[in-house]
Order: C-alpha cells, then sequence, then structure tokens
C-alpha cells in the first residue's frame, strides 16, 4: 500500500538534471593530427579511424557520422571541425550518445574547457569515449580520471610551448620572420627546416604605391585605397594603418617574443626606412596638439567660410597699426572685408541655434537624432543587411556542402570546386560590407556625445585652441558655411545629422512645459532634409 501511495505524488518528484545516457544510442567519430606533415607523412588519422570503428564494432555500437579526419592544434577549442562535430551532436542528441576519439587528448588538449565542455555534452546525455583510454566517465571516479587525462595534456602542450618559444626566440634574433608572411609578399622557400627566401609579391609591389602616397601627398586611407583599386589591388582602406605601422615592410623583424628588441630581417624590405620613419612620424603626430602661429590662432575660420557671392574662400590678415584681424574674400577685385571679432561674434551665434537650452529636450532629441540618422542612411543600411543575409545563406551553403561531403553525397571534386567558389564570393561580399556598411553599434554613444556637445557649443568653440575650434567647425558643418556679405549673416550648406534635428525639436516643443514632443513635432520629424537650413528669428 505505501508504495501505491507514493506513486500518487510521482509528478511532484524533482527530475534530473542531468540526462540519463540512451545505451542504445549512437555515435560519432572524431579524429585529428595537429599539423599538416603529420596528416601527409604517416598513417595517424587511418589508424585512429580504424581504431574508433573497431571499438565501436566491439561495443556493439552504431556510427553515423565521422568528424575531424584532418590536421588541426587542440590548442584552442575554436577548431572549425571539432565546433562542426559539437554542433552536429547537439542537433541530433535524441539519438547521438558517444563521441568516440582515439585519446582524450585527440578531443581536447586545453585542460579545464575540455574538461568543462564533456561536462556540458554529459547532461545532454552524451558521453565522450577513448579508445585507448579504459575510463567510465560516467561515474564519479572516472569523470576525475577522464578530466586528469584533460589536465595532462594541457601540461604536455604547455611544455611544448616552452620548446618551441626558445626556438621562435632564436630564429627571430637571427632575423627569420615566424608564422604567416605578412600581406604583400610570399616565401619562395616554404617548409619546415627550409631557409627563407621572403621576396616582396605582385600586390607588395602596389601596395608598396600606398607608403609613397601617404608619405608624399598625405591621402587619406579611402583615398589610397581608391587608387590601388585602379591599379588592379582591392584592399580595405582599414587595414592600411596597420600596414602603415609594420616595420616588417621596411625590413626590420620586431616579435612580442622578443620584447624591446628591433632585428634587422633577412627579408626583403618593400620600403626604406627613411620613407617608413617619415610616414609613421605623421602619424604620430596626427592627435598631438599642433603649434600654430598668432595670426592662424586668430583666424580660426579661414579657408572654412565661403562667399555666398561667387563661392570663394575667405582669407586673413591683420591691419598692424590697429591690431585688428580682418576676414577677407579672396576672390580678385572683392571687396568683401568684416571684423574678425564681428564674425566670430556671428558664428557663436549661429552655433547656439544647435544647443540644448532647457534638460525637458534631450530624450525626445535623442530619439529624434535617432531617427534622422536611420533615415537619412536608410538605403545604405538596407543594403547591408541583404549582403550580411546573402553571406549567411553562404555559410549555411557550405556547411550542407561539408555535411554532404561527408556524408559521401558528392565527391571530393565536387566538394572542393563548390566550397571554394562560395567562400570566393563570401569573401568579396564581407570585404564589401567592410568598406561601405555603417557601423550603427556606436550611434547611441555617438549621440550622446552630440547632447553633451549641444548644451554648450558657443562655449566650447570660444574657448578651445585652434585644433578644438577646427574639429567642433567641421563636425557640425562638414561643408563649411557660407557667409551673405550683403545681407551680413552666415547661411549654412549642410549640418550634420546629428545637429541638425536641434532648431526644428526645440522650435516645436516651446512652450511644451513637459518637454514631451507635440504631434506637430512627431509629423515634422518624418519631413526628410530636416534641419539644413537652421531656423531664423
Amino acid at each position: 500500500m505505501r508504495n501505491k501511495e507514493l506513486q500518487a505524488f510521482a509528478s511532484y518528484a524533482k527530475a534530473s538534471k542531468t540526462k540519463q545516457i540512451n545505451t542504445q544510442g549512437k555515435a560519432v567519430i572524431y579524429t585529428r593530427v595537429s599539423t599538416k606533415e603529420q596528416a601527409e607523412n604517416n598513417a595517424s588519422l587511418e589508424t585512429q579511424k580504424k581504431y574508433c570503428q573497431a571499438y565501436a564494432k566491439n561495443k556493439e555500437i552504431a556510427v553515423v557520422a565521422y568528424f575531424g579526419g584532418t590536421y588541426e592544434s587542440a590548442k584552442s577549442d575554436e577548431r572549425k571541425h571539432f565546433q562542426k562535430m559539437l554542433t552536429y551532436v547537439k542537433r541530433h542528441k535524441k539519438e547521438i550518445s558517444y563521441i568516440i576519439v582515439y585519446s582524450y587528448d585527440r578531443f581536447s588538449r586545453t585542460g579545464a574547457n575540455g574538461a568543462y565542455i564533456s561536462k556540458q555534452l554529459m547532461k545532454e546525455g552524451i558521453v565522450v569515449l577513448s579508445v585507448t583510454q579504459n575510463v567510465d566517465a560516467t561515474t564519479a571516479s572516472g569523470s576525475f580520471q577522464q578530466n586528469l587525462y584533460y589536465m595532462f595534456s594541457q601540461f604536455d602542450n604547455e611544455l611544448r610551448r616552452d620548446k618551441s618559444v626558445t626556438g621562435m626566440q632564436e630564429k627571430l634574433l637571427e632575423g627569420y620572420w615566424i608564422g604567416a608572411v605578412p600581406f604583400g609578399y610570399t616565401n619562395l622557400n616554404p617548409g619546415k627546416g627550409k631557409v627563407q627566401n621572403i621576396v616582396v609579391n605582385e600586390q607588395g609591389k602596389l601596395l608598396r604605391y600606398a607608403f609613397k602616397w601617404r608619405a608624399t601627398e598625405n591621402l587619406s586611407y579611402r583615398a589610397i585605397a581608391e587608387r590601388l583599386e585602379k591599379k588592379g589591388l582591392v584592399i580595405s582602406y582599414k587595414k592600411l594603418s596597420d600596414y602603415f605601422r609594420n616595420p616588417f615592410y621596411c625590413g626590420l623583424v620586431v616579435s612580442a617574443h622578443i620584447p624591446d628588441k628591433v632585428i634587422e630581417g633577412k627579408h626583403e624590405a618593400m620600403v626604406s626606412k627613411e620613407l617608413f620613419l617619415k610616414i609613421n612620424e605623421s602619424l604620430r603626430n596626427k592627435d598631438k596638439t599642433q603649434s600654430y602661429n598668432k595670426d592662424e590662432e586668430n583666424l580660426p575660420l579661414k579657408q572654412f567660410v565661403k562667399a555666398s557671392s561667387c563661392g570663394g574662400y575667405y582669407t586673413g590678415y591683420l591691419v598692424k597699426k590697429k591690431g585688428l584681424y580682418y576676414y577677407k574674400n579672396n576672390r580678385r577685385g572683392s571687396k568683401e572685408n568684416r571684423s574678425a571679432r564681428i564674425m566670430h561674434q556671428k558664428f557663436e551665434q549661429l552655433l547656439t541655434q544647435y544647443q540644448l537650452a532647457d534638460q525637458k529636450y534631450i530624450a525626445p532629441l535623442k530619439e529624434v537624432m535617432s531617427y534622422t540618422f536611420l533615415e537619412q542612411h536608410k538605403e545604405q543600411l538596407q543594403e547591408a543587411s541583404a549582403i550580411e543575409k546573402q553571406v549567411k545563406a553562404l555559410d549555411q551553403k557550405i556547411e550542407l556542402l561539408e555535411e554532404r561531403f561527408v556524408f559521401n553525397e558528392i565527391t571530393r571534386e565536387q566538394y572542393i570546386k563548390f566550397k571554394g567558389r562560395s567562400e570566393k564570393e563570401r569573401m568579396e561580399k564581407q570585404e564589401y560590407l567592410q568598406a561601405n556598411s555603417l557601423d550603427v553599434s556606436n550611434l547611441e554613444k555617438a549621440i550622446n556625445l552630440a547632447v553633451d556637445y549641444s548644451s554648450n557649443l558657443s562655449v566650447l568653440w570660444s574657448s578651445g585652441d585652434l585644433e578644438a575650434k577646427k574639429r567642433l567647425q567641421n563636425m557640425l558643418f562638414p561643408e563649411g558655411i557660407l557667409f551673405d556679405h550683403k545681407n551680413d549673416r552666415y547661411r549654412t550648406i549642410r549640418v550634420n545629422s546629428i545637429f541638425s534635428a536641434i532648431p526644428t525639436i526645440t522650435g516645436n516643443m516651446s512652450g511644451n512645459e513637459n518637454g514631451t514632443p507635440s504631434k506637430k513635432m512627431k509629423v515634422s520629424r518624418l519631413v526628410p532634409g530636416m534641419g539644413l537650413e537652421p531656423t531664423r528669428n
């Protein structure tokens, strides 16, 4: 009676957090070697597979898939084939109960992380079985023993690393490069134990122009990338900064393995040391405050303000007798001169139109700023989103090709052909995204910064040094501004979209005590081109 009474309460029993192992479940086999040389020069992969198959047969476990079968280091568990195997068993966890490996160091050599992965798999009812190490990982003692194997593998890795680092340091100190050669170079004599012969390749000969243009013309990275593309070299402009700062290109070797040392390299220099230093001196000084003469300090709007009458730039001069500065239209025959003091006052008044005078405007302003930016870049964002979807589709296509190859649904030739084609298309789309897509991840940060600036733009401008003044001018009015000499006032050409909302929103909300957007404002924010001309009293 007692058992029958307790059965009535069975539904209240706590479920196990670890799934029971399905002893009738199936298995996948994972094989791996650590280097390409091992994969090509001995039968270790075939040996692993052979022993794993024999083990499965002896245990009467059906094998449904094979993974690995290639070379990839187990120092990290971010291995491509390893991750593919984990994804597969998790997707098929209802039928997969085992991962069979030749030894636990084939599965992982990351110590605690390998143990963690095995534990997570165990929770899903999946056990890692080693052919050569008889361990029952479902028991406490067996699990402990399995973890020890992972720890010993990690320790062995670290011993090997110490020996490897010593060898690398010796090579570096002799002037030889270790690892993949930088972009623009080719090692004509690759292979372990062979003497390097690293030379500038055809891409490098074109990249050499980038160094020359940066040193002699100080072109922007985008402009350099565009010029290189016309010559046949397509690279992301974002990578140029790394290239310009890498002393390998002027024939030197530096590495974290030999800290505080610079070694004359055995490889061919792409550019001279003098050219390299000239570029990097310019880069180092880029963010430093520059020294300017007194005339420049007193004429910050020079070459920024244009004459509305002809589009020519205003320059400046000093009337020494009066000790006063003036701006003038530089067009020959023009008589458009104006006191610098007056033009600065009017510019500060213009800046106040993009200032927030009341805290109640901040929240709706941020909303409108974000909306305006996203609306103005809608097509570009949509294009980027579409390309990102195409990249994901290509990823799925490549994954499907790999699965079909694993299950012998396509030949190796077909697999290599179609995978290569898909990977090339994927790379081209990713490079296009990198060069052309907008990064909206920092939009909120940029808007918060803009709001901080907008609280006291005129003060920031009047109190800043020449460099600060110019940066603020160009940030707010990226195409400069016009001065209408006849009517003695400024006119804007284009206002930064993040700031252009301020005159509209503050005007529409004036008189609104609680600071909430009015119906009028909500409609007005849908008007394209908002704020290109500031409101006037």
